[in-house]
């Protein structure tokens, strides 16, 4: 009876295994997926504000002596084209020149009549002096005066002028060179038709259209895999009695922290964007904008920041990138590679002391909650800074304005590796009971 009442119970508990292995499998399969979709988007997100901070980088605009030359170009061509003498200018220069004209007739007099050697310069002060009264060209100097002044304003001779200042000014400014001139262009033009555009202002509204949807699809992706780490643990919740169930249970969990682990380190978790809003003043009365200058821009993943500390040349920065490589990602994986050892395989590996220290001992060398919380304290100081450095570069008076933003944030490879160290967390205390459970049934036998 016993044997028969024990066979029942077995093929049931089979049963459920399968069941469960298939509902599980499906869950890890749905994580798995919107793991990948997330890190496919976050990746191309990135491409994306790489791309934007390039094309809207401080070193294109506010310090690219092209763009300050096309500004200073159109200021000074409208003021050309649009120059006008008034009656108060016309006057200075009706004056002007009378000056001028009455100087000229004296200087003219004074050479004709002063002492001459020779007979025909004799004879040309004799002529003078006969022939012109310099009383009268002085009278004559207001009309001559009045007629230049009409001449200058007339609208040929003003046109000529205005050509001829406009040309030598285009030539100054086509002298005018830049060393980045054809980075620039060249950098430019390959990313307009990388994304089929062809302006700048038609460029920004493509790629902060295109942002703003994958933000919201990341995070869509992120609160997917989150919630099928919650439903395994409510699973959990509802078969913690279940022994027969639990090894079945324990390993698929192992996937799924896997999955977000994985996911958490490479999908990445903070983005530093510092931009120049605004930076506006006056010109020879007309105002010169710089809009939207990305003053710095980066986005790393831990796998990111690690690989970046390595490639340093100080040996602080090196070390600092192998030791999160080793306590954050790899003795986790090893930690997860352990417990699936201890649940599944005979005593002979499941109990010797790798194995148990790694399952059971080895959680104080487990750095994925230090990096948690260094994260979030790296943020809000790296936040911090960048709102105090920003803020002294704020200026607004009559002169110029200036207006500076900070769009720093977390991203969601963040929220992910969090759902990691907190399922990491709730697996090791489902472990202590399985393992205390099996104890229990063991001495009872």
């Amino acid at each position: 009876m016993t044997t028969a009442s024990k066979k029942p119970k077995a093929k049931k508990a089979t049963i459920a295994n399968i069941l469960l292995i298939f509902g599980l499998g499906i869950l890890l399969a749905a994580q798995c997926y919107f793991g990948y979709q997330l890190h496919t988007i976050s990746k191309a997100q990135e491409q994306l504000k790489e791309d934007y901070s390039i094309v809207n980088s401080i070193t294109f605009g506010v310090f690219s002596v092209d763009l300050w030359r096309d500004k200073l170009s159109d200021i000074v061509t409208k003021k050309i084209k649009d120059f006008k003498v008034t009656k108060d200018q016309k006057v200075d220069m009706r004056e002007s020149i009378e000056k001028e004209l009455h100087a000229m007739v004296n200087q003219i007099t004074k050479d004709f009549t002063k002492p001459q050697k020779s007979i025909g310069d004799k004879l040309k002060k004799f002529a003078f002096k006969q022939f012109v009264d310099p009383k009268e060209l002085h009278a004559q100097v207001p009309s001559f005066a009045k007629t230049i002044v009409d001449r200058l304003n007339s609208p040929k001779a003003t046109n000529k002028i205005k050509n001829i200042a406009t040309s030598k000014f285009e030539q100054l400014a086509d002298e005018t060179y830049d060393s980045t001139k054809v980075v620039i262009k060249s950098a430019t033009n390959q990313l307009f038709s990388k994304y089929g555009v062809k302006d700048l202002k038609t460029y920004n509204k493509s790629i902060e259209s295109k942002l703003e949807e994958s933000r919201k699809i990341t995070y869509n992706y992120a609160y997917a895999m989150l919630a099928c780490m919650v439903a395994t643990i409510l699973l959990w919740v509802a078969l913690r009695n279940k022994l027969q169930l639990q090894t079945t249970l324990f390993i698929m969990s192992l996937l799924q922290a896997l999955s977000l682990l994985i996911t958490g380190a490479t999908v990445s978790i903070i983005e530093v964007d510092a931009r120049l809003s605004t930076l506006e003043f006056s010109m020879m009365g007309e105002k010169v904008v710089f809009d939207n200058q990305v003053l710095f821009y980066q986005s790393k993943s831990i796998i990111g920041i690690a690989e970046v500390l390595v490639k340093q040349p100080k040996p602080d920065s090196i070390t600092v990138g192998i030791l999160i490589i080793l306590f954050v990602i790899i003795l986790p994986l090893l930690r997860m590679a352990a417990r699936g050892l201890h649940m599944l395989c005979k005593p002979s590996i499941s109990e010797n002391k790798v194995t148990r220290y790694l399952a059971f001992e080895s959680g104080k060398w487990d750095m994925a909650d230090v990096m948690v919380v260094g994260i979030i304290m790296t943020y809000m100081g790296l936040n911090g800074i960048l709102e105090s450095q920003l803020s002294g570069l704020n200026m607004k008076d009559d002169v110029i304005y200036t207006n500076t933003v900070n769009y720093s944030s977390l991203q969601a490879g963040y929220i992910i590796f969090v759902g990691y160290v907190v399922f990491a967390k709730t697996l090791s205390y489902f472990l202590k009971r399985i393992t205390a459970a099996r104890c229990a049934v063991n001495d009872t036998l």
